[in-house]
Parts: C-alpha cells; structure tokens; sequence
C-alpha cells in the first residue's frame, strides 16, 4: 500500500516527497541515470510518460521531453502532449518517424513492436546527448513484449520500472500529487490495432483514427463519459469496437447504432462495425503465434 501522508499539491516543499517511499525510489532511480538533474524523455503524452515527467520535475529535475510524431500517432495526441508541456513550462521537441518505411512493420511482422521501437529510439538519440528514458512501468514487463528487447540493447532507462511503480502507482499517485487526468486510459500507437501478418498503410491508419475520433465525439453528444475502447481490424473484413464487459452491457441498441454510423462517415473505407466485449483491452495482439 502507498503511504497516505503524500503531497496534497505541487506547493509541498521538495522534502516531503521523501517521507513517501515510492517517491523515494523514483528519486533514488532517477538520480542514478540523470547526474546532473538533466534528462531525456520519450514523451508520447499519456499516463505514463507525463507522470514521470510531472514527478521529475516535483524532485527537482529538468526533463527534455521528445516527442514521435508520424502516421501511427494521431495529430490530437500531438497537440495535447504540446499544450500539457506548454502548460508546465517544459521543454518539448517533435521529432518525425515514420515506421511503415520499416518493412517488418508495415507488414504486420509479429516482432513489429521491437522493430519499431529500435528505430525510434535510434532516431530520439540523434536528436539528445543526455540520458534517454521511457514511461515502461512495472506492469508493462508482463506479458509478450518484444518492444522492451530493443529498449535494453540501446541501453534506454525505464525509471518507473527500476522504481518497482505499477500502473496502479501511477494513478494513485497522480491523484494524491494532483496531477491533472489523474485515471487518463491508456492510448497506444494505432498499429496495435491491427493483427499480426496484416499490411498497414497510412491511409489505414487514417481510418482507425478517424473512426477513434468519431466514436469519441458520439459518446460526448450522447452525454455518456467515453470508456475505454480500441477501434480494431481483425482482417479486411471486419472491423470491430472492443469494448470491455461492463462498459458493452451498458450500451442501448441506439447507442450502438449511433456509433456504427460515425464511424462510417469518418472512416467509409473500413469495413462495417461490429461492437464486442472483451475481458482485456491492452494487448489483444500482443501475443507470439505458436
């Protein structure tokens, strides 16, 4: 359990932090990658990249946060990582990549992940000579995650994992620092949308993140809090809205309907929509072929 003395605001001084013991780790992590309080940080704007960036900076450090921009990024998800940085007086650097000029992804590779995540990598450290690190928490060693091979052969820092800080650490302890969208859910790069031996082109890309963005707008004009969700192809046929138990049983047929229909409006080149629950929503593909 986390210790339930912990900053109620940004305003605590410096040294409280210390009488937290995960805050203490993370410090502890930190100051063995960044010596002289400086580091870099791959920064894709969700949970897990802004609150280290967030606790780095309550500890006393100065990130440089670089951010991956290209097709398998939607550009919301750019403009939101810039107004957060901008907002917290951060410096922030957009850097291109685009990983369907990577044969192994643009076809679907199983290892997809690990090839993708060697280029952007290769490509962040071009742009920095401090020390790089990601958001990879404790939760994300779990399970099949070829992207984490490439991470250590270039020698990149993980301080939430070498903190032992879950994704539940993570969001209790950006509740009690305050730290804005506390529960944000998680987004991952859209070629996560697509199976295994599957071609993607920009132009798929385009689609699933219109139709994510229809889907999103629906549940606002319905009045309803978005749920988690992800947009899925599972072939050329069938595209389907995974949804996780509780959150599909709440839904009305009208609903339903509604959300078929945006996302043929945004995105008339995928197939129909299906909507299905499922028991897990991260990693559906994230799993070696037998």
């Amino acid at each position: 359990m986390l210790a339930a003395a912990l900053l109620p605001s940004l305003r605590m001084p410096k040294s409280s932090l210390f009488l937290n013991e995960p805050f203490h780790r993370l410090d502890e992590a930190l100051a063995r990658i960044a010596q002289n309080r400086r580091f870099a940080l791959a920064f894709s704007g969700g949970m897990d990249s802004r609150f280290l960036a967030y606790a780095a900076q309550l500890l006393g450090y100065a990130p440089a946060l670089l951010h991956i921009c290209g097709p398998h990024i939607p550009e919301e998800e750019t403009r939101e990582a810039e107004a957060w940085a901008k907002g917290r007086k951060l410096e922030l650097q957009l850097i291109p990549l685009d990983p369907l000029r990577i044969p192994e992804v643009a076809s679907g590779h199983e290892r997809r992940c690990y090839f993708c995540k060697k280029a952007l990598f290769q490509r962040l450290g071009e742009e920095t000579t401090l020390p790089l690190c990601d958001g990879t928490n404790l939760s994300d060693l779990e399970g099949y995650r070829p992207g984490r091979q490439a991470l250590r052969e270039l020698g990149i820092a993980s301080p939430l994992a070498e903190a032992r800080l879950g994704k539940a650490d993570i969001h209790d302890l950006a509740l009690r620092t305050a730290l804005d969208r506390p529960l944000q859910k998680p987004r991952p790069c859209l070629l996560t949308r697509f199976p295994y031996g599957m071609g993607v082109s920009r132009s798929l890309l385009r689609d699933v993140a219109g139709g994510e963005a229809a889907i999103r707008e629906t549940f606002a004009e319905a009045g309803l809090p978005c749920p988690d969700f992800r947009l899925r192809l599972m072939d050329e046929e069938h595209a389907v809205l995974h949804l996780n138990y509780r959150d599909r049983e709440a839904l009305s047929p009208a609903l339903c309907e509604a959300l078929a229909r945006a996302v043929a409006q945004a995105a008339p080149a995928l197939p129909p929509l299906n909507i299905e629950a499922v028991d897990k929503l991260s990693g559906f593909f994230d799993k070696a072929r037998k």
